[in-house]
C-alpha cells in the first residue's frame, strides 16, 4: 500500500506536514508500506488530503486529515479494511469537483511526486521535447501552436504562436525565453500550484518554446513569496541537467539551452512584460513604451519572448497530442482549457480547469457547489484587480475572452472571487482600488494620480461622506485613466469601479443619498440598537462590549449609546435572543 500526502502550500498550511510526520513515525521501517508526497490536487476546501494507493490504483482518498488520524490510516492500510477510515473518506458529492473538470495544464498536479523526474517521465514527461528535437523544425513547432489556438494565459489572450514567430524572425545571436510567474492578483494561485506540483512540465514547455524561437537561455521570474515553488523548480532543474535535459546538446542534439530563476520582490506592476524585463535587468520595475516590442528589443536589448506559467504548461501536451485536439476544446475565439482559482464565498474553493465555453454558472454552482452558508449569490470578480464584477443576472455568461470582455470584466490570469449578498460592492471596488493605487509604479500621471483620486472618492463614500456628483466624477476619472495610462495596470485599474457602477449603481446611490450600506458591511454607515421587546437584560452584551457603550439594569432592556458604539458587532455575536438590530 502506498500512502501519498498532498503537500502543496495549501496542504501544508492546513496541517499536512504534521500529518506526514505522524504517518512517518508509524510507517517507517515497515516494508509493506511506502509513504510519499505530491503537490496540490486543487481541492483546497478538503485539505489536508491523503491518498491510499493499491499499486497504481487509487484505493481511497482521505480528506480533512489530522495527525490524530494517523493510527486509523495505518490500521486500514495494514489490514486492508478501509472501513476504518470511512469517517475521513471523501464524499461522492465532493468528488464531483474534479469529475467536472478537463485537465491539461493541471494534468499531473496532485498525482505525481513533483521532486521526482522518474514520476514525470512515467507520465509521458519529456516525450513532447523528444518529438520536437528529433522530428520537427522550429517553424513546425510554431505552426503546431498556431493550429492549437493557444493564447497567452496571463490575461491578454494574445496568440502564442504570433509572439513566438516574431521572436523567431528577429535576427540576433542571443535570444531569451522568459516565464512570467509573477502572480500578483489577490486570490490567484494557479501558477504557484503548477510550479509546486509539476515543475518539469514548466521546464519541458519552456524548452520547446526556446527551441522554437532560437533562445539559448531561459529565465523564470517568480515571486519570492513562493518558496516551495522555487525549491521544487530548483530541484527539477538540477535533475534535468543531470539527465541532459538542460544545458549543452540536449538529448544528444545540437540544441543547447539552460535555465535560471529570478526571485522577484513582489511588485504587481512587474506582471507587465516590459516592467518585468526592467526588473530582470536590475532596474526599478516600470513599463517601457511599446513599440519596440520585447520580441524585437527585450531583455538586455535582445529579442525576448515572455509567456506565463499556464501557457507553457499546455505546450508539451499540445506537442504530444496535436494542436487540432487542443483546438477542438473551447469556443471559436478561445481554444483549449483555462485554469481558475475559485475563491471567496464558495462552498468548494480550489483550482478549476475547464474547457473554454463553459458558463460561470457551470463553475460556481456546478463544480464549486454554490454559495457558502446557503446565502444568495451576488457577483463574481473576474481578472483580479484589473478585472470587473459580474452580477447574478449574467451567471450564464460563457467563459471566453470575448464574452467576458463584453461584461466589462476580463479573463485575466484566472482569479475568480465569488461574492454573496453580504458583500458591499462599493467596498469591493475600494478594496481593489486600494491595491492598484498602492501598486502603481508612478511612471505616468494618469495612473499615479488618477487611481489615487478614485481611491479617495470611494473612501469618502464608504465612510458616509459621499456627495452628489461623486458617481459621475468616478466615471469621468475612469475614462481618463483608461485612455491615458501607459501600461495594462492603469488601463484596467478602473474596471472594478466601472462594473460595480454599471451593475450596482443603486448601492452607490444608497451610500451617498441615504448614508446606508445595503449589505451592512461599511462600518461607518451602520447603526446598532436594542429591541426592547426582545431584550431580557442578561447583561452579556454589556460585558462583551469593548468600549462600554451598552448600559442597563439586569433583567431590564438595555440601550446602546450611539456616540460610544464602534460598531464592532461583538454584541450581536453574543446576544442569544436576537435583540440587537443592525441597520
Amino acid at each position: 500500500m502506498r500512502v501519498v500526502i498532498g503537500e502543496g502550500s495549501c496542504g501544508v498550511a492546513a496541517g499536512a506536514a504534521k500529518v506526514h510526520e505522524a504517518l512517518d513515525a508509524l510507517l517507517t521501517g515497515n516494508e509493506n508500506f511506502e509513504i510519499g508526497s505530491t503537490g496540490c490536487i486543487g481541492m483546497c476546501f478538503l485539505e489536508p488530503i491523503v491518498d491510499l494507493y493499491d499499486g497504481d490504483k487509487l484505493a481511497r482518498r482521505l480528506v480533512h486529515v489530522s495527525a490524530d488520524n494517523a493510527q486509523a490510516i495505518y490500521d486500514a492500510a495494514n489490514t486492508g479494511d478501509l472501513s476504518k477510515v470511512d469517517d475521513i473518506t471523501i464524499k461522492p458529492e465532493d468528488e464531483e469537483f474534479l469529475n467536472g473538470q478537463t485537465r491539461i495544464a493541471l494534468r499531473h498536479c496532485g498525482l505525481i511526486d513533483p521532486t521526482s523526474l522518474n514520476d514525470y517521465r512515467a507520465a509521458d514527461g519529456y516525450e513532447g521535447l523528444q518529438k520536437v528535437l528529433n522530428n520537427m523544425s522550429p517553424e513546425d513547432v510554431i505552426e503546431e501552436i498556431k493550429t492549437s489556438g493557444l493564447a497567452g494565459r496571463g490575461g491578454a489572450g494574445f496568440p502564442t504562436w504570433f509572439k513566438w514567430n516574431a521572436a523567431r524572425q528577429s535576427e540576433s545571436e542571443e535570444k531569451y525565453l522568459i516565464c512570467n510567474a509573477d502572480e500578483g492578483d489577490p486570490g490567484a494561485f494557479m501558477d504557484r500550484a503548477v510550479i509546486e506540483s509539476d515543475p518539469h512540465n514548466l521546464i519541458e514547455g519552456m524548452l520547446i518554446g526556446a527551441y522554437a524561437i532560437g533562445a539559448t537561455e531561459m529565465i523564470v521570474y517568480v515571486r519570492a513569496e513562493y518558496p516551495l515553488a522555487i525549491k521544487h523548480l530548483e530541484e527539477a532543474m538540477k535533475q534535468a541537467r543531470e539527465a541532459n535535459l538542460l544545458g549543452k546538446n540536449i538529448l544528444g542534439t545540437d540544441f543547447s539551452c539552460d535555465m535560471r530563476i529570478k526571485a522577484g520582490a513582489g511588485a504587481f506592476v512587474c506582471g507587465e512584460e516590459t516592467a518585468l524585463i526592467e526588473s530582470l535587468e536590475g532596474k526599478r520595475g516600470m513599463p517601457r513604451l511599446k513599440p519596440p516590442f520585447p520580441a524585437q528589443v527585450g531583455y538586455m536589448n535582445e529579442p525576448s519572448n515572455i509567456n506565463n506559467v499556464e501557457t507553457f504548461a499546455n505546450v508539451a501536451w499540445i506537442m504530444n497530442n496535436g494542436g487540432e485536439k487542443f483546438a477542438a476544446m473551447g469556443t471559436e475565439d478561445s481554444k483549449g482549457t483555462k485554469v481558475f482559482a475559485l475563491t471567496g464565498k464558495i462552498r468548494k474553493g480550489g483550482l478549476v480547469e475547464i474547457p473554454m465555453g463553459k458558463t460561470l454558472r457551470d463553475v460556481i454552482f456546478g463544480i464549486g457547489g454554490g454559495i457558502r452558508d446557503d446565502k444568495e449569490f451576488k457577483a463574481v470578480q473576474m481578472g483580479g484587480p484589473s478585472g470587473g464584477c459580474i452580477p447574478k443576472d449574467l451567471l450564464d455568461t460563457v467563459i471566453d475572452y470575448k464574452a467576458l470582455g463584453a461584461t466589462g470584466a476580463i479573463m485575466g490570469s484566472g482569479g475568480m472571487v465569488v461574492m454573496d449578498e453580504s458583500t458591499c460592492m462599493v467596498g469591493m471596488a475600494k478594496f481593489f482600488l486600494d491595491f492598484t493605487a498602492s501598486e502603481s509604479c508612478g511612471k505616468c500621471v494618469h495612473c499615479r494620480i488618477g487611481t489615487k483620486r478614485m481611491q479617495e472618492i470611494l473612501t469618502r463614500i464608504v465612510n458616509g461622506e459621499g456627495k452628489e456628483g461623486d458617481i459621475e466624477l468616478l466615471e469621468d476619472l475612469c475614462t481618463a485613466v483608461k485612455d491615458g495610462a501607459l501600461c495594462g495596470l492603469g488601463q484596467t485599474a478602473p474596471n472594478p469601479v466601472l462594473t460595480t457602477i454599471r451593475y450596482f449603481r443603486d448601492e452607490y446611490e444608497a451610500h451617498i443619498n441615504e448614508k446606508k450600506c445595503p449589505a451592512k458591511e461599511c462600518t461607518a454607515l451602520l447603526t446598532y440598537r436594542i429591541d426592547a421587546d426582545k431584550c431580557r437584560g442578561c447583561t452579556l452584551c454589556a460585558k462583551k462590549c469593548p468600549v462600554s457603550a451598552i448600559d442597563g439594569e439586569r433583567k431590564n432592556p438595555h440601550k446602546i449609546d450611539p456616540e460610544k458604539c464602534i460598531r464592532c458587532g461583538q454584541c450581536i455575536a453574543t446576544c442569544k435572543f436576537g435583540a440587537i438590530v443592525c441597520e
